[in-house]
Parts: C-alpha cells; structure tokens; sequence
C-alpha cells in the first residue's frame, strides 16, 4: 500500500492520496484545489488516480476533487446521505453508511458521522493483502487530534438557524461510532493546528481510537449529553465570511480551475488603472514595510500561514485583487487564493515606490509608550483578538472588536479619540491598522507587542 499525508499549512488542511502498488490504482481523499500536486505524487511512484472523494461539502476550502476527476477520469464518490438539502448537485457516485470503495486490493467502508454537517462520512481503511482488520480511519472534520469538529458553522457561517443544537445531538451519536472501533486504528483528520474548524485541534498530524478515547475532551462527557453541547459551543473561534461561499461552490456545478494561474506584472499605467478603478490592493510585505510606506486605502496583510484566511475574511468575491508582492512569492499567493476560490487576480507589482502616489504611513509604537497612553481621557484602546482571547484574558480598559469585523463595527470607535489597537503579538493589528486607514482613521498607534509582551511584564494587570 502507497499512502501519504498532503498538508497545507496555509488553511491547516490535510488531504491523502492512497494507492494499491499492485494494480497502480489509487484514491484521493479531500484535495486541495491546485491538484498539481497530487498529479506529481502519483506520477512519482508510478499510480493512477483512478477514485476521488470527501469526507463533506466543505466550508473553509474550495475542494479540488472536481478538478481531479476532469484530468483524470477518475470517478467520483460522494456522500448521499444528509437529505435532501445536503446533496451534492452534480454527477457522482453516490455513498452511504455501510457502502464500500475499492481501490485495488484496498478497500474503504463509509461510516455516516454526521454533526459537523449531515452529510459528512468517514472512511475505514483496509489493506487486504496485509490483513482484513481495519488499519486507518480518516476522519475528515468529525474527530481530529484532541478535539471534534464543530457543529456551529451551518448557523454562524451559512445563516442555517437553530442547526447547531441539532449538530451537536447527532455528533454526540456518531462519537459512539468511533468509541467503538479497535483502538490500534490509525486516525488521520481533515485538518491540524490552526484551522478554524475546532477549538484546540493538536499540532500533531495523526492520533489512534485507543488515544483519543484517553485524551480528547470529548469522550469525557459521554454520559451528559447535555454538558457535551455547552461544552462544544462555547468558545469557538469566529467562523470566516468566506465560509458561506465555500459551502456553497462545493454543492454546486461550478466552472473549474485545472491549472495554476499565473499572474501578470503589472507597469505603473495598469497598475494606475485598476487602482483607479477600484480594484482591492492587498499589500504582502512584511507589516513592517508596508507601515513605513502604504498604499493608500490598500490592506496590509503580510505572507504568512495565515494570509488566505484573512483575506478571505475581507475581499469579496466580487472584487478584482491587485497584488503587492516580491516576484517568487506570486506563485505561492495565488495557490492560496486559488484554495479558497478567490480568482480575480489582475495581476501584481513589485514595488510601490515608483507610482507617484503618496504613500501613507502606520504608527507601530513599543510598551514605554503604550503604558504612557493607558487610562487617558483622549484615549481608545481597542483588542482586534477573537472574543474567546478576550474573554480568556485581556488589558483593562479595552474594548474588543474583532479584526474579521471590525468594518462591521466602527460606530463603535470614537473618532474624536486617538486609537489604540493591539492583539496578540502583532500580525492582527497590521491588518486592523490598514483597515482602519482605509475607512478615514488616521491617528492610529499599533501596540505590536500586542498581549505576548504585555503577560511579560512583572504582574502583568489582565482582567479575566
């Protein structure tokens, strides 16, 4: 058996690609949309990719499995179960609880563990050859490392009101399921560390039934139903805007996407343009540069693990993208846009001093100087951090509005006051900065060191 593990750091996304070395036939499980990948994995050691699949119509990623079947020829198998609402709407073959996909000498059951979303599945490996017992359960967004999948996302994400409740009853049911499979069963989940799929997901890629019976929170409430539920919605992170469109292109027949873009540089004229003309200038470099020179109106969110996520949270689907990035990073960009659907890319530049705009600068200001602000009259401290953050610890005086909404919620700033906005350690705030500049603040101070410095501090003074 051939079996490896793809993940993406960048949406903490983990797909598999399995194959049967005997028959060269194998089998991809959740891809990412830039299939390429896969493409060169199977090449590499000698497979076809002769089956595609997913565990469910997934929410915080556009799936590649469409994508997958055009290039290949590769049949389709998708979930059937749900009902009526949570059908797939193109052509697949069509699975339920008990059905069975072959891959060689390989086989995978489906087990229905609906909760996250009603259709979601998972799948029970077996590699015959070896031995009929099952040997590896992937999982997709029901059981990860130390946490489930979370039932909230229908309702905050999709406006599917009062399906939480009903999430969180039938997670609780299939967790019986899983309780109940040899405890050696390797689990392989949908996603790590980071994603906002859960709550406390484990760092590590892979865990065991035996394990998580032991270790993950969930199992501790199996005789309480009721504790389980107000457990599992409390304290979960704020669920992207862009979910809701995730959702929506992975039910339906949508154009696809075979090949990875490649973007145009632009010249200062193009560029001019498509400023002009309104295009959503998204700024790359590192928060310390584009603080010291910005486009002005354009959001600063620098090239990390993170990017695709809050971009996601802040530039419609409608919006024509203008990159300011260096040149080998452009391909990198547009892979993790092109993961969450957002396509509109006209092109990018390299070099924002050369416009003939005048640049805009951000104020980043160091702990002498933010404690010298704290208490005063004039002044606005406002946490950009999650409510959970918050609400776990945070600088007396504060206000919190969150970055992904902070648009939202402006009216709640006082504009005759100097703001002052921090967040963890720094990256949220860059991005809250910009999106402040961009809605006419300008008197904006950056706390950088954000929360991690200010617990540093001797008896550091956070309200609970």
């Amino acid at each position: 058996m051939f079996f490896q593990h793809i993940y993406d750091q960048s949406l903490a996304q983990g797909s598999y690609l399995i194959g049967c070395q005997a028959t060269g036939e194998s089998i991809v499980i959740d891809a990412k949309r830039d299939v390429d990948t896969y493409l060169t994995i199977a090449k590499q050691n000698g497979l076809r990719i002769t089956h595609v699949t997913e565990t469910h119509i997934h929410a915080d990623f556009l799936s590649g499995t469409r994508e997958l079947a055009a290039l290949t020829g590769a049949t389709m198998y998708l979930s059937d179960e749900g009902g009526p609402d949570w059908q797939y709407q193109f052509a697949h073959e069509g699975l339920r609880d008990g059905s069975i996909i072959k891959v060689g000498n390989l086989t995978l059951e489906v087990i229905h563990t609906p909760g996250h979303t009603p259709e979601s599945i998972s799948f029970l490996l077996r590699d015959h050859p070896a031995t009929d017992e099952p040997i590896m359960l992937f999982t997709g967004d029901f059981v990860f490392v130390g946490d489930i999948g979370r039932p909230d996302l229908l309702e905050k994400a999709a406006g599917l009101v009062g399906t939480q409740e009903i999430g969180a009853h039938q997670l609780f049911q299939s967790l019986t399921k899983f309780s109940n499979l040899p405890p050696y069963v390797q689990v392989w989940p949908g996603h790590g560390a980071g994603s906002a799929c859960g709550k406390a997901l484990g760092a590590v890629p892979s865990t065991t039934v035996g394990y998580e019976l032991i270790r993950n929170w969930a199992f501790r409430f199996e005789n309480d139903e009721k504790e389980f539920t107000d457990y599992l919605l409390t304290g979960q992170p704020e669920p992207p805007t862009y979910f809701a469109t995730m959702k929506k292109l992975n039910k339906v027949d949508r154009p696809l996407l075979t090949e990875v873009p490649q973007h145009p540089k632009l010249t200062k004229d193009q560029f001019l343009s498509a400023y002009q003309g309104g295009a959503k200038i998204i700024d790359t470099r590192p928060k310390i540069k584009h603080a010291s020179g910005a486009i002005p109106g354009s959001l600063g969110i620098e090239n990390s693990r993170s990017f695709s996520t809050w971009v996601g949270w802040l530039v419609g689907y409608d919006e024509q993208i203008v990159l300011v990035a260096d040149d080998a990073q452009v391909e990198d960009l547009t892979r993790k846009l092109m993961r969450i659907g957002l396509d509109n890319i006209l092109g990018y530049i390299s070099s924002v001093d050369d416009l003939g705009l005048a640049l805009e600068t951000r104020s980043i200001i160091d702990m002498d100087t933010f404690k010298s602000l704290l208490g005063k009259a004039d002044v606005q401290v406002v946490d950009v951090r999650g409510a959970s953050e918050y609400a776990a610890g945070h600088i007396p005086g504060a206000v919190n509005l969150f970055v992904g909404t902070l648009a939202d919620h402006l009216d709640e700033l006082d504009r005759s006051k100097q703001l002052v906005i921090h967040c963890q350690s720094g990256a949220r705030a860059a991005i809250a900065q910009s999106v402040l500049a961009a809605h006419g603040f300008k008197d904006v101070q950056n706390f950088s060191g954000g929360m991690a410095e200010w617990r540093r501090q001797p008896m550091p003074n956070a309200t609970e």
